[in-house]
């Protein structure tokens, strides 16, 4: 079965908003582990204007599932990474300035940077995830580098769902099907939601799994935390 990992990058979007410590990011990582999440992840970025780098440290001190931490390799993410030692890490190649994830890596272009970074990361026990796109190229050149797995970025898989499902989904199938042809573990992550989560699950072979945060989130506000992590829990049983 597919494993959810909720993003809690949102909750703290909403505390950062006003200030102080309300709602308080560490208590609701905690019953979201308690009302199914098999994972929490977080994304902190250079700006720190939702995940600090502080929240980071404090989340290891107390979460029991797994703990993944995403984002773009720079120096001071390398460093939290490596002292924080996750059970996994997921490569994002993000600019700076990026509101939000917008692209997978080039593993070919950037084959030697992400095999030291692979390299450096295993060297602590932690998993590795290379965040890319949905081309065979990309998920060979990974394998290459040595990452644990890939995270498919599905956010085009999302904009073309409710036009031609069939159609948006088919070059993750041919993705999925080389990542298991290599034996790389599979993610996948962002903009899904439960209206396309159940069939990209059915559709994509082992998919080990998926990580959502801003929709999740979002249909918390009008279902509950604790309802709405047991809706995306059965899109993927």
């Amino acid at each position: 079965m597919t494993r959810l990992s909720v993003n809690v990058n949102k909750i703290a979007t909403l505390r950062n908003a006003r200030g102080g410590d309300n709602p308080n990011l560490v208590k609701v990582a905690l019953d979201c582990e308690r009302f199914g999440a098999q994972g929490i992840t977080v994304h902190p970025r250079p700006d720190e204007r939702h995940i600090r780098y502080q929240d980071v440290l404090d989340l290891n001190e107390v979460i029991t599932t797994e703990f993944n931490i995403e984002g773009n390799p720079d120096e001071r993410f390398i460093e939290l990474v490596k002292e924080v030692k996750p059970a996994q890490v997921t490569l994002v190649p993000d600019a700076e300035d990026a509101i939000t994830s917008n692209a997978g890596w080039d593993t070919i272009a950037n084959k030697d940077h992400l095999k030291e970074l692979v390299n450096t990361f295993k060297e602590d026990g932690i998993r590795v995830s290379i965040f890319v796109d949905p081309d065979p190229k990309m998920v060979e050149g990974a394998y290459e580098v040595g990452a644990d797995r890939i995270e498919l970025y599905t956010e085009p898989y999302a904009e073309g769902y409710s036009d031609d499902r069939e159609k948006a989904v088919a070059d993750y199938i041919i993705a999925a099907k080389k990542a298991e042809e290599l034996g790389l573990g599979l993610n996948a992550g962002h903009d899904l939601d439960l209206d396309n989560l159940r069939y990209f699950a059915k559709q994509i072979p082992n998919l080990l799994e998926v990580s959502i945060g801003h929709a999740l989130v979002c249909d918390a506000l009008y279902y509950g935390l604790e309802n709405t992590i047991q809706l995306y829990r059965r899109e993927l049983t």
